[in-house]
């Protein structure tokens, strides 16, 4: 007995009323199956991009893995078993982006540092107030506990303090003030556990550590004096006043990370690393402009140039999200484990070898030039794209600089 049309779709499109043959309406493409009556076709219509895409991606990434075997299958008019390049590209750039995030530090590597009250061998610590409570000492039925945290807890500050940069001098008296306070805290804490014990004797810790740095330090200049943000600011007269207030906030910003990155280099490097998808993502229709420039004579229409724009740029995608995954693996290892991190070291290498190897090999297979011409034209967009790529590379990281 067949099945009802009820039992499976109705027997006519609900969307133009076409009669129905199959699980789609063959004249506007809807599914034939309502999820309102089924809650199988509900949870089905809510992933239904994944399942869409599950069947094709595992292909479409193998086939990627051929240098121009993908794009010339693509533009042969083979696109049902792949998944188009713009939303290949969108899903590996999506996904290496937040993996880069992640691998470089979980978040903006130039962010403000997280402060928070320290305990155990934490240097960081909760700049506030005289009157903050910080460090609960009441919790600690022990003396010689006591102690210990105050001990680690006041190293903490100390070098918290003897970090700020000359544009943080101003938080310089809350940290002394919190010393103080938990100092304090602490020796009432021991006096009420053992009034005997002969910690109460002792001094405490009187915060000096040379002179406090000038409050007004500046990195730049401006009218041949140190900038300040509200005494001494950038002012560009065709700017208006909520524009060149911007403009000062974000060299505040920058003059507060800038010390930063001279201490730790790294951050910069992971800023750089991280604004690689976003390079790529933006310069993706440049690249394909540049293909559209080299290869006038080939016939092709710019949105062929722009298919192997987009494959060459989800391959890279592909290339940089496993060399953050690797980066992350390193990370991971001891640094004196230099046997366990020489293979990562290797694919490393072997990634960054390999793509410039496959972009040229692709660029051959697509467009079927002779060897020579290839490679002049490689060279050549190489060149360009490189230069391109970096100088987004910088302006993002700067970006990143100036809104941490």
């Amino acid at each position: 007995m067949t099945p009802s049309h009820d039992a499976v779709h109705a027997a006519a499109c609900d969307n133009c009323k076409t009669p129905l043959q199959g699980g789609f309406c063959h004249q506007c493409g809807q599914n034939a199956h309502n999820p309102l009556r089924s809650f199988g076709h509900a949870v089905e219509e809510v992933f239904e991009s994944f399942w869409h895409l599950d069947g094709r991606i595992f292909r479409t990434l193998r086939t990627l893995l051929s240098p121009g075997k993908l794009a010339n299958a693509y533009l042969a008019g083979h696109r049902a078993p792949y998944v188009a390049p713009l939303r290949l590209f969108v899903i590996l750039s999506v996904l290496t982006f937040f993996v880069g995030k992640f691998a470089t530090g979980g978040g903006d590597p130039l962010s403000p540092p997280a402060v928070a009250g320290g305990t155990g061998g934490s240097t960081t610590v909760q700049v506030t107030g005289a009157g903050d409570e910080g460090v609960d000492f009441d919790a600690l039925t022990s003396a010689d506990d006591v102690i210990r945290l105050r001990d680690r807890t006041i190293d903490g500050l100390l070098a918290a303090r003897a970090a700020l940069p000359p544009p943080l001098a101003f938080a310089r008296e809350q940290v002394e003030n919190n010393i103080r306070s938990t100092q304090a805290r602490a020796r009432a804490r021991i006096a009420a556990l053992q009034p005997d014990h002969p910690a109460l004797a002792e001094p405490d810790r009187i915060p000096e550590n040379g002179p406090m740095p000038d409050s007004t330090g500046s990195l730049f200049s401006q009218n041949g004096k140190p900038w300040h943000q509200t005494d001494n600011p950038v002012q560009v007269d065709w700017l208006p006043a909520f524009g060149n207030r911007w403009l000062n906030k974000k060299i505040a910003r920058a003059q507060d990370n800038i010390p930063r990155l001279q201490k730790d280099p790294e951050l910069f490097k992971n800023a750089l690393m991280g604004a690689v998808p976003s390079a790529l993502f933006v310069l993706v229709p440049v690249f394909a402009l540049l293909l559209k420039l080299a290869y006038l004579g080939t016939g092709r229409v710019y949105l062929e140039h722009l298919v192997v724009a987009l494959y060459s740029h989800a391959y890279l995608c592909l290339c940089v999200l496993v060399f953050f995954a690797l980066s992350f693996l390193d990370g991971l290892l001891p640094a004196q484990a230099t046997v366990a991190r020489a293979p990562v070291w290797m694919a490393e290498l072997l990634i960054m070898c390999w793509m410039p190897v496959y972009l040229f090999w692709m660029q051959q297979r697509v467009y079927r030039q002779h060897p020579v011409v290839t490679l002049l034209k490689y060279l050549a967009l190489g060149m360009l794209y490189f230069f391109l790529v970096v100088t987004a590379m910088v302006l993002l990281s700067l970006t990143s600089l100036v809104n941490a």
